[in-house]
């Protein structure tokens, strides 16, 4: 989302829906107001105390002559006073002019000190107003797609409002969902299969990227991230798509048609037969296939007989007849 950071009024945008941008490019500004009028009056500002800069140095320039011509003349007063060619009082003069020299000389010292600290201040100041200028240019962070023109000229944003917004086209992901009690398995690096609803004669290979820390408690889902191997031509945001993920081969598993599994109160198990009668067993499932087949983890053995399809509800008391087919 491509916004400006104060609030303002849109002047113009430079692009439309499904424009192709590159970094850097200009793709809306905001009504500057007066920021460019403060620009050019903080440069002459700047200029003027340049100029009162250069006029401080050239102060400090004659203050410091004046100043070591005094130190020179007492030097020299020093050395006559003392064969008395001159008077204490010729000597004490020339001592005062040399404090005096010197007090001018710091002061104009201290002067251009605080003149450039001036420069310094104008040249921030114009730095920020530089930037507030920036600010007004929406520019693009990185190549992308423009997908929404949220405002047109003449518009009044406030501040983080979009008005313009881009996807990086080789980064759509598929936002997949899992059921809690079928998501056993599920981690990063599965392959995918990908069957958008605009495309459903295809099938694209995917990868699952990122596993989210959390779960949909409403729904009792788990949400996956799913990349694609190779992005689909003229695929749109938003676009429903089936994912099917390929998990990793199960050896030597003990499978049961999900069909079979019933649930009992808060237990999930199977109707056994044995010996023509009937038993609840409690089981704990692993994944399932798309042939309708799931991992028992536990609860069974090899050659149990379970109960797949009843016309009714069972208990224990029901009467079976086993047949080899369904009707």
């Amino acid at each position: 989302m491509i916004g400006p950071t104060v609030a303002g009024r849109v002047a113009q945008v430079y692009v439309d829906v499904g424009d192709v941008v590159k970094a850097g490019q200009l793709l809306a500004e905001m009504d500057s107001v007066d920021l460019v009028q403060k620009i050019s009056a903080q440069d002459a500002l700047i200029s003027r105390t340049a100029s009162t800069q250069m006029a401080a140095l050239a102060l400090q320039t004659d203050a410091l002559a004046r100043y070591e011509l005094s130190k020179l003349n007492f030097s020299r007063n020093q050395d006559l006073a003392k064969q008395n060619f001159i008077s204490p009082s010729a000597l004490e003069l020339r001592a005062q002019e040399k404090i005096s020299a010197e007090a001018a000389y710091e002061a104009a010292s201290a002067n251009l000190s605080g003149v450039k600290q001036d420069v310094i201040r104008l040249k921030a100041e114009r730095a920020g107003l530089q930037q507030q200028r920036n600010n007004v240019r929406l520019i693009a962070p990185a190549n992308g797609v423009v997908t929404t023109r949220d405002a047109e000229s003449g518009t009044t944003v406030v501040a983080g409002q979009p008005v313009i917004r881009l996807i990086d086209p080789q980064s759509i992901w598929v936002k997949l969902r899992l059921d809690q009690g079928r998501s056993a398995g599920l981690q990063s690096g599965l392959e995918a299969q990908i069957v958008v609803r605009s495309q459903a004669q295809s099938s694209f290979k995917g990868q699952v990227v990122r596993v989210e820390v959390l779960s949909d408690s409403v729904t009792e889902e788990r949400v996956a991230l799913v990349s694609f191997a190779q992005i689909p031509k003229d695929v749109s945001i938003g676009e429903v798509a089936e994912v099917t993920l390929v998990l990793p081969p199960v050896e030597n598993a003990l499978l049961i048609p999900n069909a079979s599994v019933q649930r009992q109160g808060d237990s999930m198990g199977v109707w056994r037969l044995i010996n023509g009668n009937l038993f609840f067993t409690k089981i704990r499932v692993g994944a399932s296939s798309l042939d309708g087949d799931m991992v028992v983890l536990e609860g069974l053995q090899l050659n149990d007989q379970v109960v797949v399809h009843s016309q009714k509800a069972l208990t224990e008391n029901s009467r079976v007849r086993v047949v080899e087919a369904l009707r």
